[in-house]
């Protein structure tokens, strides 16, 4: 079983993220598509993701989670100590929502935009949709 994170494929940030979470996966359950990819457009259709949506999004269990549940999401299937960042879901979700809202409105001025999506180095390309 695997879940699936939906990324901005121009954001340097989400991209930092989506390196972030392999290094820390080594059971791979995380697998990965651009929002702006074929595949990241179906499943927004699919799942009836609003199109405007600044967030990452995880798809588990055909559950889909946004803005800091995803995060929290994540977290809980890292490795090491970032596991213990899903504690975090005990505090409330509108005070960690306003928190992630502030970073994914300034992330591209405080990390920059990429002109098209990364392409995965062939050992880690089988976890891209």
């Amino acid at each position: 079983m695997s879940a699936i994170v939906l990324f901005d494929g121009e954001c340097n940030f989400c991209d930092a993220s989506v390196q972030f979470i392999i290094k820390r996966d080594p059971k791979g359950y995380f697998r990965f598509a651009a929002l702006q990819s074929d595949m990241g457009e179906k499943l927004k259709k699919k799942y009836l993701i609003p199109e405007m949506l600044d967030s990452v999004i995880v798809i588990d269990n055909n559950t889909v989670y946004e803005s800091s549940d995803a995060a929290l999401a994540i977290c809980k299937h890292l490795s090491g100590m970032w596991k213990g960042f899903y504690l975090l879901k005990v505090t409330p979700k509108s005070f960690r929502d306003q928190l992630y809202k502030i970073i994914a409105k300034n992330r591209y001025k405080w990390f920059g935009k990429k002109d098209s999506c990364i392409i995965p180095s062939p050992d880690i390309r089988n976890r891209f949709l």
